[in-house]
C-alpha cells in the first residue's frame, strides 16, 4: 500500500513496497498532549477541518486513485480533541461505508473512547509508546499536558504510562488491532525497549515499529539492529514503509488547496492568543485579535490589535466580529464552536483550529517561509 500524506503507516520487515491502494493520511488533530525531548523545530501544520478532509479524500478519489484505508493523525493527538476525530470518522463512515480506519495517539483517554472508535469502524490503532515506567517516561518527554492544566511532569508522565496500559487493553478488547510505534534514542531510551514490546504484548498489542530519533544516525541505526531481535521476541516487527508526500495539505493530483489564501480584499490574519507568542486561546475566550499581514514594503507583520465583542450575546456577537475583521481571510484560534465557524465563513474568513509559535505559523499561510518574510514580531 503506497501512503499518502505523511510517513508512518507499516509493512512486514523487508517486505519490499508495491503499488495498489493508497493509505491517505488525515492530519486533523490540533492539540499536542505530549513533547518528546529529541523533537526538533518544525514548520507547523495547522490540522484539516473535518469537511476539508473528506472532501480531500473525494478529490483524490475523482483523480482515478484507489484509497484503501485512511489513518486520522497529527499533528497533535486525535484523541486531545474527540470531537474533532469522531465528527471526521463519522463522515468519513458515512460517504465511504467501506474504508478502512485507523487512527494514531499516544493513547490518553483511548480506555475512555474504545467503544466508540470502534463502534465508528475504526480497525486499527496505533499508539505511540516511548516508554511504560514513569521513570523512563520523564526521560522521554520534554512536557505532558493530559488537561486544561500544565501537571508536574513526574505527575503527568506517571498518568500517561497509565493510560496507555488501559489503552492498551481496552482497544484491543473492543475488536481494534494495537499496533505499538516506539522511537528509539540512544541514551534515553533504548534499554527499556524490549519493556515496552513484553508489556504492551500482554496487554494485547498485536504488532509494532521501531523508529530512530535522528534519521540517518549511525548510532541509530546501530541500536535499532541490536533491539529488533529483542523486540521480534514478543511482538512482529513491522517495518515503516515509503512515504509519498503530496505537497503539504492541497490535493496532490489537482493542486487544489486546502489553506486558505489571501486575495485582494482579504489580505490580512487574525489571531487569538494569551501572550501572542503561540496560538494558545479559544475563540470565545477572546476578547483581542492580532491582525498580522503584508506591510507597505511586503513584508508580514503584526499590523494591529482589534478589540472583539464581548461574550454573550451569541450570533450575534460573531456577526460583529466578521466585520471587526473583514480585511481577513483567516483566523487562527487555538479552539472554537460550530456557529463562529459558520458566520465568520459566510464572510469569506476560514477559521483554523492550530496550536504553535504565531509568527511560524502565520508564516505558512503567506507561504512558508519565503525570502522576505519577516518582522512580524514589530508593533504598529
Amino acid at each position: 500500500m503506497k501512503i499518502l500524506s505523511f510517513p508512518g503507516a507499516e509493512a512486514p520487515a523487508n517486505e519490499a513496497a508495491t503499488a495498489g491502494p493508497l493509505l491517505a493520511r488525515l492530519p486533523v488533530a490540533p492539540k499536542a498532549l505530549a513533547r518528546v525531548r529529541w523533537a526538533v523545530a518544525a514548520r507547523p501544520q495547522p490540522a484539516i477541518a473535518p469537511v476539508a478532509a473528506v472532501t480531500w479524500l473525494a478529490e483524490v478519489q475523482h483523480h482515478g486513485q484507489m484509497i484503501g484505508a485512511v489513518a486520522c493523525d497529527g499533528p497533535g493527538d486525535p484523541l486531545a480533541t474527540p470531537g474533532f476525530l469522531f465528527e471526521t470518522l463519522a463522515l468519513i463512515r458515512r460517504q465511504y461505508p467501506g474504508l478502512p480506519l485507523e487512527v494514531a495517539t499516544l493513547g490518553l483517554g483511548g480506555s475512555d473512547h474504545a467503544r466508540q472508535l470502534a463502534a465508528l469502524g475504526v480497525r486499527r490503532i496505533t499508539l505511540l509508546v516511548d516508554a511504560v515506567t514513569q521513570d523512563e517516561a520523564a526521560k522521554v518527554y520534554a512536557w505532558v499536558r493530559p488537561g486544561t492544566k500544565t501537571m508536574p511532569l513526574a505527575e503527568a508522565t506517571a498518568l500517561l504510562v497509565a493510560e496507555q496500559a488501559r489503552a492498551a487493553m481496552a482497544l484491543s478488547q473492543a475488536g481494534m488491532t494495537v499496533h505499538i510505534q516506539t522511537t528509539i534514542c540512544p541514551g534515553i531510551n533504548d534499554g527499556q525497549v524490549e519493556e515496552i514490546a513484553r508489556k504492551m504484548a500482554s496487554l494485547g498489542a498485536a504488532t509494532m515499529t521501531l523508529l530512530p530519533a535522528h534519521a540517518g544516525s549511525d548510532e541509530d541505526a546501530a541500536v535499532l539492529a541490536r533491539v529488533t531481535p529483542l523486540v521480534a521476541q514478543h511482538l512482529p516487527v513491522l517495518a515503516a514503509r515509503p512515504t509519498v508526500e503530496p505537497g503539504g495539505m492541497a490535493a496532490p493530483f489537482s493542486g487544489g488547496p486546502v489553506l486558505p489564501k489571501p486575495t485582494p480584499t482579504q489580505p490580512n490574519v487574525a489571531v487569538v492568543s494569551i501572550g501572542g507568542r503561540e496560538v494558545d486561546l479559544h475563540l470565545g475566550h477572546a476578547i483581542k485579535a492580532l491582525i498580522y499581514g503584508p506591510r507597505e514594503d511586503g513584508l508580514i507583520s503584526l499590523l494591529a490589535i482589534r478589540e472583539l465583542p464581548e461574550p454573550g450575546s451569541g450570533q450575534a456577537r460573531w456577526e460583529a466580529a466578521a466585520s471587526i475583521l473583514h480585511d481577513c481571510f483567516a483566523l487562527l484560534a487555538a479552539s472554537a464552536g460550530e456557529s463562529p465557524k459558520k458566520i465568520l465563513a459566510s464572510h469569506g474568513i476560514s477559521m483554523l483550529i492550530t496550536e504553535g509559535e504565531t509568527d511560524a505559523t502565520v508564516d505558512l499561510l503567506y507561504g512558508g517561509g519565503k525570502k522576505g518574510k519577516g518582522g512580524r514580531n514589530q508593533r504598529p
